[in-house]
């Protein structure tokens, strides 16, 4: 770990610390590409005394992303599926939902997409420069993907919706759409235990390291 690692993980830490203010809405941002897939033979349906099969073959019918941003402390989310990342739009998506906001702070990772910059690919400079102002960006270091919280959503969202073939984009639009609002229901919070002060405790011997006496 370098000293740039370590300050850029207590600013993430330091981020999640943070008292609610829905002035200042925290959200965690992440996405991840998604393969469309379907049977080439039917499956069996499960039926009493005999578990669903399914053949090994299947077939790919492209791929698609799945944009996720949640609110740790109130477990409000957003989910999007697009045939093509589409990280403005969603952007101004997250924008329209919190119209009351002085500023939002987005924590997500360092990707060469996840900048203001793209929205100048796809906006006029005016209104680029205005979504830009309406966001805080806060990146996790490089190899720390781990400290962003729409990672756990993402893990969630494997195991729970993900795991099976799907073949079209709104089928898994569907699916996703039905898996958010679950957990709305539930009121599922991603409120953590790693700490600033946690950090220095169990990653003590990497702040020595870097640490000149």
């Amino acid at each position: 770990m370098t000293a740039n690692f370590l300050c850029e993980m207590e600013r993430v830490l330091d981020v999640y610390a943070l008292p609610y203010d829905e002035r200042f809405p925290v959200l965690c941002f992440d996405e991840q590409p998604c393969f469309l897939i379907g049977d080439v033979m039917a499956p069996v349906p499960m039926e009493p005394g005999r578990v669903a099969k399914e053949d090994y073959e299947y077939r790919r019918f492209g791929s698609c992303a799945v944009l996720l941003a949640v609110e740790p402390k109130t477990g409000r989310r957003f989910a999007k599926v697009c045939a093509r990342q589409e990280y403005t739009a969603f952007m101004e998506d997250l924008e329209r939902a919190y119209p009351a906001a002085v500023q939002i702070t987005l924590l997500q990772d360092n990707l060469n997409t996840h900048h203001g910059g793209s929205f100048y690919k796809f906006m006029a400079p005016q209104a680029a420069h205005r979504l830009v102002g309406r966001f805080e960006s806060v990146y996790t270091p490089k190899h720390a993907s781990w400290l962003n919280r729409a990672e756990l959503e993402f893990s969630a969202l494997q195991q729970q919706c993900l795991n099976r073939r799907i073949p079209t984009l709104e089928q898994l639009r569907s699916e996703v759409e039905a898996w958010v609002a679950a957990r709305e229901r539930a009121g599922v919070t991603l409120n953590g235990q790693f700490s600033t002060q946690v950090a220095r405790r169990t990653l003590g011997r990497h702040y020595e390291a870097i640490h000149i006496k």
